[in-house]
Parts: C-alpha cells; sequence; structure tokens
C-alpha cells in the first residue's frame, strides 16, 4: 500500500519512535517536582523545547507545547485578541485557512468581534496588497497559513508581516504544514504547529509567541506551560515531536529536492494520461510533496475508493467525499474544479516505483468511474442544432450535473444556451469551472423553482 497523505499526518518518523520509547521509561514523573524522578522529567522538557525553539526560530521561553496543534491555533487567537482589546475587536484572516483559524474567527465574530476574509487568486494564494487594504485602526489580529493544507500554494508571509509590522498589527502564522520543511521566513508575532504533520506523535503541538506580543492566555488559569496550555504535559510524546522535528529538519535540503522531482512528474503526467484533469495550486510557489489536481466527470468518493483497493491511500477535497456534499473551501475559494479532486502528499522516504505505479493505475481507474457514471468521451462530438435546452438535475449530486452538461452543450447551435437546474452546492463552482476549461461561456445563475439555473452559452 502507497500512503500518499502525508499532509493529514506523517508516518512516525523513526527518530520519534525511539524518543517516545525512552521517554517512558525516563520522562513519567511530574516535571514540576523537586525530587529525582521530576528533576529527570524537567530536563527532558527543557531540553524538547531548546529543540524545538531552535527549529522554529524563536527564544524557549518563547514557546509551549499544546495538546494539539488545532489547540495552538485556537489559544494563539483568543489570547491574542484579549491581550489587544483595547485597540478593537477587528480579525484578518484569508479564505484558505484551515478550519481550526476559521473556527476561531467564527467564534470571536460570534461573541461580536469582526472579521474580514481576504480572497486568494486561482493558485490560492493571498496578495500581499489585500491583506495590507484590510488593515484597520481597530485590527487586533491577523492571520496566515504559511502554506496551504490542501493545495501545497506557499503564502507570501514575510511580505504580509511587513505589512503588519508597519499597521503595528500582530501576525500569527499556522506553520503546521511548512514547519517540518524549514523556519517561517517573516517577522511574524505568533506560529502555531502540529507535531504528526512533520511525522512526530498525535496530540502535540505548539505554539510561540514573541516577546513583546500582548497576550492574555483565556480559560482557567493553570501554572503549566506559562498559563498557556492547561494540563500536565505529555512529556514522552514532546520529547520524541522535538527529536523528529530535529530530524526531519536535517533530512528536509535533499529530501524536498527529490520529492519536488515527484510531484513535478505527476503534475506534468497527470493531464497528459488522464484528459480533462485540471492541476490547481501555485505551479512553483508550493510543498515539496504536495500536488492537487481535479478531474471532470468522477465522483470524489468512488474515486477514492477505486484508487484505495489498486493500493493507494489518497485525500480528496470533492463534495462527492462529504458527507455535507459542498466543496473543499479552499477551492471554493479559488474557484477551481472541486469534482474528482485528488490530494497526492509524498511522506519523506516515497519510493520513486510507488509514483510511476500511480500514473499507470489513474487513467484506467477515472476511466472505469467515468464510464460506471455514463460521461461523455473526450472524442465524443454531437451533432450540431435545436434550440436552447433545460437540464433538470434536480436532485442528483456531483459530478452528474456537469456530465450532464457536457452531454447537452452539443445539442443546441453555437451561440444557443443550456440552463442546468441544480440544487447541488459543488455546482455553482464546477459549472463555471467546467466552462473555462472546455471553452464555453458561463452567464451566470439564476433563482428557479427548488434549485438554481446555470446558464451556459455554447462558444465552439
Amino acid at each position: 500500500m502507497a500512503y500518499f497523505d502525508a499532509a493529514s499526518a506523517a508516518p512516525l518518523h523513526p527518530v520519534a519512535r525511539q524518543a517516545l520509547l525512552a521517554a517512558l521509561d525516563e520522562g513519567w514523573a511530574d516535571p514540576a517536582r523537586l525530587y529525582r524522578e521530576g528533576r529527570r522529567a524537567r530536563l527532558l522538557l527543557d531540553a524538547a523545547r531548546e529543540a524545538a525553539a531552535e527549529a522554529v526560530g524563536c527564544r524557549a521561553d518563547e514557546l509551549v507545547f499544546t495538546p494539539s496543534g488545532t489547540r495552538a491555533v485556537h489559544a494563539g487567537v483568543a489570547g491574542a485578541l484579549a491581550g489587544r482589546r483595547r485597540t478593537g475587536s477587528h480579525l484578518i484572516v484569508s479564505a484558505v485557512e484551515h478550519s481550526s483559524v476559521l473556527h476561531a474567527a467564527e467564534t470571536h465574530e460570534a461573541g461580536g468581534g469582526t472579521v474580514t476574509e481576504v480572497g486568494v487568486d486561482r493558485t490560492g494564494r493571498v496578495d500581499p496588497a489585500a491583506y495590507a487594504a484590510a488593515l484597520r485602526g481597530d485590527t487586533a489580529l491577523a492571520c496566515l497559513q504559511s502554506a496551504n493544507h490542501e493545495v501545497g500554494t506557499e503564502q507570501p508571509v514575510a511580505a504580509v508581516a511587513e505589512a503588519c509590522r508597519e499597521a503595528g498589527v500582530p501576525l500569527l502564522v499556522d506553520a503546521a504544514q511548512s514547519l517540518g520543511w524549514g523556519p517561517v521566513e517573516g517577522g511574524w508575532s505568533l506560529l502555531a504547529a502540529s507535531a504528526h504533520k512533520w511525522g512526530g506523535p498525535s496530540g502535540v503541538g505548539l505554539l510561540a509567541v514573541r516577546k513583546g506580543v500582548r497576550f492574555a492566555p483565556q480559560g482557567p488559569r493553570d501554572e503549566r506551560e506559562s498559563g498557556r496550555a492547561a494540563g500536565f504535559e505529555n512529556l514522552p510524546a514532546i520529547v520524541a515531536a522535538a527529536a523528529s522535528l530535529r530530524a526531519v529538519r536535517a533530512e528536509a535540503a535533499e529530501e524536498a529536492t527529490r520529492l519536488r522531482e515527484l510531484t513535478e512528474r505527476i503534475r506534468a503526467r497527470v493531464p497528459a494520461l488522464v484528459p480533462d484533469v485540471e492541476v490547481v495550486g501555485d505551479p512553483v510557489r508550493r510543498l515539496p510533496g504536495t500536488v492537487t489536481f481535479s478531474c471532470l466527470y468522477v465522483d470524489g468518493e468512488t474515486l477514492l475508493h477505486e484508487l484505495d483497493r489498486a493500493g493507494f491511500s489518497v485525500s480528496s477535497g470533492s463534495s462527492c467525499t462529504s458527507s455535507t456534499l459542498t466543496p473543499s473551501h479552499v477551492l471554493r475559494a479559488m474557484g477551481v474544479l472541486s469534482e474528482g479532486n485528488v490530494r497526492v502528499s509524498l511522506p519523506a522516504g516515497t519510493p520513486a516505483e510507488d509514483v510511476e505505479r500511480f500514473l499507470e493505475a489513474l487513467p484506467g481507474t477515472v476511466s472505469a468511474v467515468r464510464e460506471r457514471l455514463g460521461a461523455p468521451s473526450p472524442a465524443e462530438r454531437v451533432p450540431e442544432g435545436g434550440a436552447d435546452l433545460v437540464v433538470d438535475a434536480i436532485g442528483r449530486r456531483c459530478p452528474v450535473p456537469v456530465i450532464e452538461l457536457a452531454k447537452a452543450i452539443g445539442d443546441v447551435p453555437v451561440g444557443g444556451t443550456v440552463r442546468v437546474l441544480s440544487d447541488d452546492e459543488a455546482a455553482r463552482l464546477d459549472i463555471p469551472a467546467w466552462c473555462e476549461m472546455r471553452g464555453q461561456e458561463y452567464l451566470g445563475e439564476e433563482p428557479a423553482d427548488r434549485a438554481i439555473a446555470y446558464l451556459v452559452r455554447r462558444v465552439g
């Protein structure tokens, strides 16, 4: 089985396993106690903090360990907002942040705060000028991920941090996806990350708060971790997390070069091997091991199941794999095709042979799923002629509305229109994306009985 979902959770690094087992014997006592076992545990905790701080690029007394990366984000957002409540209650986030950031923003807004969401371009990248324009006199905090978790696009953190610095606003960076590859550049103020993203054990996050940043921890006070992370430290896991972060950083430069070559191979060959595919994300400024593409006329859930049966573990942002039947907020913000979405995120050490096997298996797998759904053949041509058409796809889910549109477009003359009636949220994203990929004109949407009517004009 080839595991291609490192962006969700990287396999446990061998160094993490060794450190975890050793710390189970040496680090079980309370590091706050003064007896021998407690002092030994404290030495382990201090050494782990020093190692993690060195990797982050901050002082050891600026960094605390949390029970998860999500808790680090929530604690960082809440503490920074509370610390600057006299300035105001305005929060800035990007439209493609991890759900932990967006959920924190929702909570802040529900409590009476205001939130500005900065959009992204079609590659998933924010414009630093847009962040600068969103800054206000009452802005308490800005948040920006270092790299996107779904499409791998790296964000211009340094430029955004400079704009925030000039405005006197702290910037919180979610570095979960990138920290294993290197420190985050720029003058950020707060940083959060999660150990299971770089090959450490799950259940360990870290939060760094620079000296001088106004910060007021929220929730019941606790004497541990500078009052910023309540509860007894999971010391064996913390030791393993710090040890594995140091280990992956030592291997990062060489491994990044190797994985970039493999993902470039996927980016270049998938569109050549599989028709009607859109490769998404920035082609240059992106994480070394992540590549994402979307396939027209494909049920994402079925595609993932079929790839799993073929021996490949991949992820997806397709609405077809979600119980809510709505596309990923990242793909939606980018305005790219969501149906049949596949995210390949290669863990360190992935053999080139596994990538070649994936490229061999993918075309037949996609073709079989399309055939099962009755999708049109890429070479299929329907005779021209006929009047404008209405396609009733109400009650039918991704990717059926787009499949029916593709079948119907040839039944109208050039200049004629197809009205697709759909109550599937994914259609709002996938029909315009289909038009861009197929060279047809998307005219917009309008209300219809029990649905939305999406209008498409045939150009050729």
